[in-house]
């Protein structure tokens, strides 16, 4: 999946936005102001880090080579995965998926409501 493809499916979330709060090569993507993507482009590969409910991180971990704890991130809730072509695309949108939920769910209720998403 190239950057261009990974940044089109982070933009069609609901009240998803792009910035770039470290730096002009981090884009960091973000729903209501909490980030649920931050992106690595580097010349030999891209990687995405994504929240993930801990117990699954884990098993994610075990089971592909290119899903490592959070690179400067919380290791319990976040992994980086980096699109290598190991990880099918489809899982790649699910983990997207599953991250964007995990972000707006730990939003208070009248925000989640405001975003449409309660």
């Amino acid at each position: 999946m190239s950057y261009e493809e990974l940044e089109s499916i982070l933009l069609s979330y609901k009240d998803a936005s792009l910035c770039f709060p470290f730096d002009d090569v981090t884009p960091v993507f973000k729903v209501a102001n909490k980030m649920f993507a931050l992106v690595g482009v580097t010349s030999e590969s891209v990687s995405i880090n994504l929240k993930c409910d801990p117990n699954d991180a884990v098993i994610l971990r075990s089971q592909f080579k290119a899903i490592r704890p959070g690179y400067h991130m919380n290791k319990d809730h976040w992994n980086t995965v980096t699109l290598d072509g190991s990880i099918d695309d489809n899982l790649v949108k699910k983990l997207i998926d599953d991250s964007y939920v995990l972000v707006v769910g730990s939003m208070s209720l009248r925000e989640q409501k405001r975003l449409g998403l309660e």
